[in-house]
């Protein structure tokens, strides 16, 4: 493994480790719950939830019924808390590439090494990917064998797929992070940027498929790339997650382009 991503990695470790306990944490405390629920037909069903007002049940990714597997994987794990909590973490990796260095005063000390700047970016965009991807197929196999466990009778296959955007909605986000970081050198732009971007979208996702006024934006949205293919009901959506993968790609060119252009200091 090249130096650069093996450091990025080692500086990456606890934020790794910790973050992946606590979402397998929350993945594990709502999924033991599923039993109950299938027992309370009556509160949880498609009559009950009925009764939510309409935006709730819109932010919420309609909340049709809570007794089926499906339903209750893309409401409690897929819709909203589940990617928040990735791109939360997607957020403080892409903090930790440049941004948050630089502030700390390292980063012109590293750059004082014969060490290219483009290189670098890179390399900690390589940990980022790597980083996100090892918490990805941890919580994959937890929600997997926790829905087998609790008889949700989802295929493996659709909870991969759900799976597989979480990660790329959390990866592109997070590289927003990296090139602002790399633009600025300031974690609190980076952060407001992302946080602007992960929560507008969703509402603008959400609420926007009955607010035609908004709807339009739909389409700048990253959750639209990943909640518009449902893929916990539907499989893959191949077309969506390249739109996320070329997004990210084009970021991170931003993020090596912004950083190697700019004044650090050195």
């Amino acid at each position: 493994m090249p130096a650069l991503l093996s450091k990025s990695l080692r500086d990456y470790r606890w934020t790794l480790i910790g973050w992946t306990i606590g979402i397998s944490a929350f993945f594990g405390l709502y999924l033991s719950i599923y039993p109950s629920i299938v027992r309370n037909p009556e509160v949880y069903g498609p009559a009950a939830l009925a009764k939510f007002p309409g935006a709730m049940r819109d932010l919420m990714g309609g909340m049709s019924d809570f007794t089926s597997g499906v339903g209750f994987l893309q409401t409690v794990v897929y819709q909203l808390i589940g990617p928040m909590l990735l791109i939360s973490c997607a957020t403080i990796l892409g903090n930790r590439a440049i941004a948050q260095p630089e502030e700390d005063g390292t980063l012109e000390l590293t750059l004082t090494l014969p060490v290219d700047r483009r290189r670098l970016l890179l390399a900690r965009f390589a940990g980022l990917v790597l980083g996100l991807l090892v918490i990805a197929a941890i919580t994959f196999l937890l929600v997997w064998g926790l829905a087998a466990a609790g008889g949700m009778e989802v295929a493996g296959s659709r909870i991969l797929a759900g799976h597989t955007g979480v990660f790329l909605l959390a990866l592109c986000c997070g590289t927003l992070g990296l090139a602002v970081g790399a633009a600025t050198g300031r974690k609190m732009y980076a952060s407001a940027v992302v946080g602007v971007v992960a929560l507008g979208g969703y509402v603008v996702e959400t609420i926007g498929r009955s607010v035609d006024a908004i709807s339009w934006l739909g389409w700048i949205s990253p959750f639209h790339y990943y909640l518009d293919g449902q893929p916990i009901q539907q499989g893959f959506p191949v077309v969506d997650y390249l739109v996320l993968l070329t997004a990210t790609a084009v970021l991170a060119l931003t993020a090596v382009l912004a950083f190697d252009r700019r004044d650090v200091g050195v």
